[in-house]
């Protein structure tokens, strides 16, 4: 298991092991998410969002398509003009 410790001015450095498996580089953008468990998960933001589509996905709750945000999206916008 990786751990940091966290620097006066709040600042953490990620474990080699960790940047390594996330793919991050020098320059690399990563979130924070809270889950509904209050779970504190770092995403990296240089994959796909495909692959991200499990993260806030909860149980019982049909998954939407890429297709389907688009068209809400859509929807929403032209109830904005």
């Amino acid at each position: 298991m990786a751990s940091a410790r966290i620097t006066t001015t709040g600042q953490v450095t990620i474990p080699k092991e960790i940047r390594d498996y996330l793919n991050l580089d020098t320059g690399s953008k990563i979130d924070f998410v809270i889950d509904e468990n209050g779970i504190v998960k770092l995403i990296p933001l240089n994959i796909p969002i495909q692959k991200l589509s499990a993260i806030l996905h909860r149980k019982g709750i049909k998954a939407t398509t890429l297709e389907e945000i688009e068209q809400i999206i859509g929807e929403a916008a032209s109830d904005w003009t």
